[in-house]
């Protein structure tokens, strides 16, 4: 059985910073892409960072700079560190990980950030 757990959501004030964790299991961790994404209501869900399995990065314009996702295959888990937020950070962050045709999601965690 795969699964997704995400950790470390909750509220902070502008300028503040988070870690994001995403632990998996059922699934060999390192061959798989690992990214995050947000959602906010009435709004598409979109990627916020990624990380492929040989370790390359992909970054959402809106958080280069302030967030950093990275990755620990002996513990198999995926990490978002988010520095500098801003109160339009605030959504429900969601782990996802993909590898051909298997695609898994995390059921998500809310971040706050509040002005």
């Amino acid at each position: 059985q795969v699964q997704l757990v995400e950790s470390g959501g909750g509220s902070v004030q502008a300028g503040g910073s988070l870690r994001l964790s995403c632990a998996a299991s059922g699934v060999i961790f390192s061959t798989y892409a690992m990214g995050w994404y947000r959602q906010v209501p009435g709004k598409q869900r979109e990627l916020v960072a990624r990380i492929a399995s040989g370790g390359s990065t992909d970054y959402a314009d809106s958080v280069k700079g302030r967030f950093t996702i990275s990755r620990d295959n002996a513990k198999n888990t995926v990490y978002l560190q988010m520095d500098s937020l801003k109160p339009e950070d605030t959504a429900v962050y969601y782990c996802r990980g993909a590898r051909g045709l298997y695609d898994y999601w995390g059921q998500g965690t809310q971040v706050t950030v509040s002005s």
